[in-house]
């Protein structure tokens, strides 16, 4: 059993920078891949990015490449979503998730375990 928990949303101008964490419970952490989605109002959970178990790889959607970075840190159990060059359209709630056998990074069935989620809003 994984229990995530995110932090680090919040309300930031068009161009801004946020870093969203999430801590994760458990012995085990380094046995998940982990990734972050987003789900704005309205619209489906969408996948953004993910990280493998050594952190060795990561994975983006396009709309993102360039301007967001996934990073872990095994020891601390922490998985993070660096945001830069913010922008209106990446205003939505945005949820670290576990997978300890993803059949596909982009797909949320493939994630075992999903945390509450954490506002973020980009003004314009």
């Amino acid at each position: 059993q994984v229990q995530l928990v995110e932090s680090g949303g919040g309300l930031v101008q068009a161009g801004g920078s946020l870093r969203l964490s999430c801590a994760a419970s458990g012995r085990t952490f380094s046995s998940y891949a982990m990734g972050w989605f987003r789900q704005a109002p309205g619209k489906e959970r969408d996948f953004v990015a993910a990280v493998t178990w050594s952190g060795g790889r990561t994975y983006y959607v396009d709309s993102v490449k360039g301007r967001f970075t996934i990073s872990r840190e095994n020891a601390k159990n922490m998985v993070y979503l660096q945001m830069n060059s913010l922008k209106p359209e990446d205003t939505a709630v945005y949820y670290c998730a576990a997978a300890r056998n993803p059949r596909s990074w982009y797909s949320g069935e493939t994630y075992d375990y999903w945390g509450q989620g954490t506002q973020v809003t980009v003004s314009s």
